[in-house]
C-alpha cells in the first residue's frame, strides 16, 4: 500500500511539474528567467566560442525572439540562461522543463511532433556526405565497405540507408557524441565519410585546420526542415515565438542573419561557411509554415 501511495505521489508530482512548465510564458514572467538550449558544434546554426558564450544563426534568432517575449510580458529584465544540449538529450530536456526553447539544429519530423512542438521553419536543410578531398569517394556506391560517421541521436545514417542508391551498399557506422566529435572521426581517418546536414558539415569544414582537405560529395540525400523547438501543447508560447520569427522574416532580418552566419567570415577563425540560402529555405521564409519533413518528401 505504501509503495502504491508513493508511486501515485510521484505520478501526481510529475503531472504537476508538466502542467506548470507547459505555460512557458507564465514561467518566464514569474521567474524573470528563460533557458535556451544550444549546441556546442552545430555548424553556423549554433556553436560555442568557449567560456559559456554561444553564437550562430539560430542562437541569434532565438535571442531576438526572447527580446520580443520580454517586451510582450512587460519585463524590465530577462535573464537568459544557456544550456548545452546534444542530439540525444535535447527532446527530453525540452519535455521535462529544463530547456524552454531549443535553438540548435533539430529536424521537424512527424515522430518528433508527437513529443514536442516546432516553430515555423527557419532553414530547410539538405543532408549530404563529407569526405576527405583525396579519398576518391564521389558517390554513395563508393561507401561500400567503408566506415561512415554520424552523430548519436540524429537521423542522417537512417536517411542514407533508405536512399535507393544505397541498395546493396554495406558500410559500418561509427558514432560521435556530438558533431565536432563526428567530424574528428573523419579528420583523424577513423571514418571515411561523415553523413549529416550540409550546413553542419560545411561549418565544421570551415573551422578545420585545412578546409581544402575536405569536400561534400554525392547527391542530396534528403530535404529536412530545421526549426526551433519547445514544449508541446503550449499554444500561447508557440504563437509568441512564431509571431517574432515571422516578423523577422517579413522585415528581412532573417535573410540578413543568414548572410552574416553563412556567407560572411564568422568567429573564432574568421572563415566563411560559403553557403547561400537554398530555394527551399527562401520559400519557407516567404510562406511561413511548420510542416514536418514528411511533407517535403511528398513533392
Amino acid at each position: 500500500m505504501k509503495k502504491t501511495l508513493l508511486a501515485l505521489a510521484a505520478v501526481l508530482a510529475t503531472t504537476t511539474v508538466m502542467a506548470q512548465t507547459t505555460d512557458t510564458l507564465k514561467k518566464i514572467k514569474d521567474t524573470g528567467t528563460v533557458t535556451m538550449g544550444v549546441r556546442e558544434s552545430s555548424g553556423a546554426l549554433s556553436y560555442t566560442l568557449g567560456d559559456g558564450k554561444y553564437v550562430g544563426y539560430h542562437v541569434e534568432i532565438c535571442q531576438n525572439v526572447l527580446a520580443d517575449v520580454q517586451k510582450q510580458l512587460g519585463l524590465a529584465k530577462l535573464d537568459v540562461k544557456y544550456q548545452p544540449v546534444t542530439s540525444q538529450n535535447r527532446i527530453p530536456l525540452v519535455q521535462n522543463g529544463t530547456v524552454d526553447i531549443e535553438c540548435g539544429s533539430t529536424t521537424n519530423n512527424a515522430a518528433r511532433q508527437k513529443d514536442v512542438s516546432f516553430a515555423v521553419t527557419t532553414f530547410v536543410e539538405e543532408v549530404r556526405i563529407a569526405v576527405k578531398a583525396d579519398s576518391g569517394i564521389n558517390s554513395i556506391a563508393q561507401l561500400n565497405g567503408k566506415k561512415v560517421a554520424t552523430t548519436t541521436g540524429t537521423t542522417s545514417v537512417q536517411t542514407l540507408r533508405k536512399n535507393e542508391r544505397a541498395t546493396g551498399v554495406n558500410f559500418d557506422e561509427v558514432f560521435g557524441k556530438d558533431h565536432a566529435d563526428s567530424f574528428l572521426l573523419l579528420e583523424s581517418g577513423r571514418a571515411d565519410a561523415f553523413v549529416m546536414d550540409g550546413a553542419i558539415l560545411a561549418g565544421n569544414i570551415a573551422k578545420a585546420k585545412n578546409p581544402a582537405d575536405f569536400k561534400l560529395v554525392g547527391e542530396v540525400l534528403s530535404v529536412e526542415p530545421i526549426a526551433i523547438m519547445f514544449r508541446k501543447d503550449d499554444a500561447a508560447f508557440k504563437k509568441a515565438v512564431d509571431d517574432s520569427i515571422k516578423a523577422q522574416m517579413k522585415s528581412g532580418q532573417l535573410a540578413k542573419l543568414w548572410t552574416k552566419w553563412f556567407e560572411q567570415p564568422i568567429p573564432p577563425s574568421n572563415t566563411k561557411v560559403g553557403m547561400p540560402a537554398n530555394d527551399n529555405t527562401k520559400a519557407a521564409w516567404a510562406n511561413p509554415n511548420d510542416k514536418p519533413m514528411e511533407d517535403y518528401a511528398k513533392k
